[in-house]
């Protein structure tokens, strides 16, 4: 029997083959390579269904029941396929990212600003658990037994302390409603606004209202509140007193005599005062208030410390989540918590010096319209508000110094860090190398010694030693402070050479200008 030719199949019929399932449930891939030109290539998904689209983007499966749903299930959890095409979106793909903000609008412009003032406080207090741990324990001791207690807070100024004291005074009105005490009745006092020291016993009168006994009769203001505080007879009233004083050091006299009846008065054994006193000096109770420590009434210490780069760069943060959007590049907000942390620590600065160049670049697009293209704040404008930040008159004077006077300042910062005392003869040394190293003609001895006077003169640097003694042979150092050198000419420790080529540079050019 002679074979019967195959019938010539069709497209529609090569593509139905194509899309029918395998016995196993496989669907044939359409992407295999052709075996001969004449079979015909898949359907174009230009001309597909909405249904073959969505297979085509998750892998080109068959549209039978169960791929179907397999399909809603993922386009449900939002899950793609396919890769991302470059690096960094397959890097960024799964973390939600922040719109980038319109600085043309008004309403963005002025939420950016008012979330680095000062007046606009966190709703948490960053990087301060375990201090404010501290302070809230000991409140909470003091209300459960129903007896006073002292605590100074210290720290340097911009480390979060009056803020944290504020949240635990928070934390305690709703630790005292969870287990059923009274809250305690707080007062708070500044003691800046105090126009004598004097006046603080009258401002605390108001304690009489808490339950303690009307004294009638007494010769002081202090000595109606001991009396007030020892005719309180059991039972004592439920209710604490809460007594915060900042900036206590105000209260500092020649005798000591206020701070001692201060603390003195949560002492005395009915007393309800819980008594917080906050200031910058670290010593203030070794210092002024040893007579507590023989009393055996010294006040617990609650020590703040600076905030280095990486708790700057948090707070900072935590201010900018708030926005919604960018605001800052990110090189730039590093750049100011890096300065902030290596000069103070100083939180209140460094959000000073981000609501400066803010409003710098608001500034700069004021001016210029092609300026406008900026998105985000940058790294100069921010160099710009560190600048006008940190400016004093030691700054402005090394600033205007001519360039070989700054670089025998230079020279001296840099072999003060590798040695603790040095001569005027190792200084020329130094100066002499750097100069050989940048190509700058060096100036000669008598020069240097000149040299060196004037930065005497000008309180920059001094020199010890007899007038008998040799010129060379004296001992010289800083008369400032290293960190105003650096910042001045914004050079660090391991970048003076590149400084020096800067100022060589700079010359050249004010030459090529003649």
């Amino acid at each position: 029997m002679a074979n019967t030719p195959t019938p010539r199949r069709g497209r529609s019929a090569v593509v139905a083959e194509e899309t029918e399932p395998s016995r196993d449930g496989a669907a044939h891939s359409p992407n295999r390579k052709r075996k001969s030109r004449d079979q015909p290539s898949p359907a174009s998904p230009v001309s597909s269904t909405p249904q073959e689209k969505r297979s085509s983007l998750t892998g080109r499966v068959s549209c039978n029941a169960d791929t179907k749903e397999g399909i809603a299930k993922i386009a449900n959890t939002g899950i793609t396929c396919c890769s991302p095409k470059s690096p960094r979106k397959r890097l960024f793909a799964g973390s939600p990212q922040r719109s980038r903000w319109n600085p043309a609008d008004p309403v963005q412009l002025s939420a950016a600003k008012e979330a680095f003032h000062l007046s606009s406080p966190p709703t948490t207090v960053a990087c301060r658990d375990s201090e404010q741990n501290h302070i809230l324990e000991l409140c909470k001791t003091c209300i459960k037994q129903g007896i006073g207690g002292s605590l100074y807070v210290c720290g340097c100024p911009g480390t979060g302390k009056t803020l944290s004291v504020k949240k635990v005074e928070e934390l305690l009105v709703a630790w005292t409603k969870e287990v059923g005490l009274q809250s305690p009745i707080t007062l708070s006092i500044s003691c800046t606004s105090l126009t004598s020291t004097s006046q603080i016993f009258p401002k605390l009168q108001i304690l009489e209202r808490c339950c303690l006994q009307k004294v009638t009769g007494a010769s002081s203001p202090l000595q109606k509140l001991r009396d007030s505080i020892s005719k309180r007879k059991p039972p004592f009233c439920e209710r604490s007193v809460l007594v915060i004083l900042d900036e206590l050091d105000y209260l500092i006299t020649k005798d000591r005599a206020v701070l001692h009846d201060l603390f003195a008065l949560t002492t005395i054994p009915s007393s309800p005062i819980v008594l917080i006193g906050i200031a910058n000096a670290i010593d203030l109770a070794d210092r002024f208030l040893p007579k507590l420590e023989s009393l055996s009434c010294k006040p617990s210490v609650v020590t703040f410390r600076a905030y280095n780069k990486d708790q700057i760069l948090e707070i900072l943060n935590q201010r900018l989540s708030i926005l919604g959007y960018e605001v800052f590049d990110a090189q730039a907000l590093e750049f100011c918590a890096r300065k902030v942390a290596a000069a103070s620590g100083d939180m209140r600065r460094a959000l000073s010096v981000c609501l400066g160049a803010i409003e710098q670049f608001e500034k700069e697009l004021k001016m210029d319209e092609k300026e406008k293209k900026m998105e985000l704040v940058g790294f100069n404008h921010m160099d710009y508000a560190l600048s006008k930040a940190f400016r004093t008159p030691v700054v402005e004077t090394i600033q205007s110094l001519p360039q070989h006077q700054q670089i025998i300042l230079c020279a001296l910062v840099n072999l003060l860090k590798r040695r603790k005392t040095s001569t005027v003869g190792d200084l020329n040394k130094s100066y002499l190398e750097v100069c050989k190293s940048v190509q700058v003609a060096a100036a000669g001895a008598t020069e240097f010694s000149s040299m060196c006077r004037v930065l005497g003169d000008q309180g920059l640097i001094e020199t010890v030693g007899n007038k008998t003694r040799e010129e060379m042979r004296k001992t010289v150092g800083l008369a400032v402070d290293a960190a105003d050198v650096v910042f001045s000419l914004k050079v660090g420790e391991e970048a003076l050479t590149a400084f020096f080529q800067l100022l060589c540079r700079r010359r050249s050019r004010n030459e090529a200008r003649d």
